[in-house]
């Protein structure tokens, strides 16, 4: 009897993980292709993280996401950390390498300008300011992929001044951090405007901010995506305003994962999308 080759398994982590819709969006892909393997939703408690992930490769895992909390604490876990992943300080994608090495990456910056690239297509971020709002782990990924693109400052808010000035430390001058009070004030002339908080999200305290300096020429993105359209961006469009939702992102992010998992570069467009909204 010859031996089977083994179904090839991936997943995302993290504590609580059932909300993902990462599990959706790559069965869509896998069934799209027509791909042997399985996408799998784990739940691991912190205190369980390093053990479990190091088990996953024996269980037949080729790879898995990594969402909240573990973005950070997975870096330490890692064999191999890409530098973006290093100095985002965060991780969002584990390979796990036939030599039995973990290999570490981050494509939330990637993922967060191919969204713009795609649904704005006329988005020129060198030519202005950009401002972000939060200062988490996904604005650090904002903040970097912004940099490589060639804007020019940073304006920064952030709920709690000192976050904001550890990233300024962080990435250097072209960050300039600002009151989150006087946030509203640093909206006149930005090119980029990005909502990184939870802010505006479902079953989140809503976004309460004056848009009356907003650029009516700028873009404005939300990377909260329940709802689809928050109301930063129903504000924002209704100033004249591009506006792009934060699916997209989710989207792009996971496909470079997918690619290295499955042997499948998979397509983001508007079947994908769908097939997500309607999971």
């Amino acid at each position: 009897m010859t031996e089977l080759a083994r179904i090839p398994l991936a997943g995302v982590i993290g504590h609580p993980v059932a909300h993902s819709r990462s599990p959706a969006l790559h069965g869509y892909w896998l069934r799209r292709y027509g791909l042997k393997g399985h996408y799998i939703p784990i739940d691991i408690a912190p205190t369980d993280l390093a053990n479990l992930v190091r088990t996953l490769p024996q269980l037949g895992f080729v790879g898995i996401n990594v969402t909240l909390p573990h973005k950070e604490a997975i870096l330490n876990i890692a064999d191999i950390v890409t530098d973006r992943a290093a100095l985002i300080g965060a991780a969002n994608t584990l390979i796990f390498r036939h030599d039995g090495k973990i290999h570490a990456d981050n494509t939330d910056g990637s993922g967060f300008i191919a969204n713009l690239r795609q649904n704005a297509p006329h988005w020129a971020p060198a030519t202005g300011p950009a401002v972000v709002l939060g200062a988490g782990g996904a604005a650090r990924a904002v903040i970097a992929a912004l940099i490589e693109v060639g804007v020019p400052e940073i304006r920064l808010a952030n709920r709690t001044r000192p976050r904001a000035e550890g990233l300024r430390s962080d990435f250097g001058a072209k960050v300039v951090v600002h009151e989150w009070v006087q946030a509203a004030n640093i909206l006149e002339d930005a090119v980029t405007v990005v909502n990184t908080t939870s802010l505006g999200m479902t079953g989140k305290p809503d976004f309460r901010m004056s848009l009356d300096r907003l650029n009516p020429h700028a873009l404005v993105t939300d990377l909260v995506y329940t709802p689809l359209k928050t109301q930063l961006l129903i504000e924002a469009e209704a100033m004249g305003c591009t506006v792009v939702d934060g699916l997209g992102m989710l989207l792009h992010q996971a496909a470079p994962g997918f690619e290295r998992w499955f042997g499948q570069r998979p397509d983001v467009d508007e079947a994908t999308r769908k097939a997500v909204l309607q999971a």
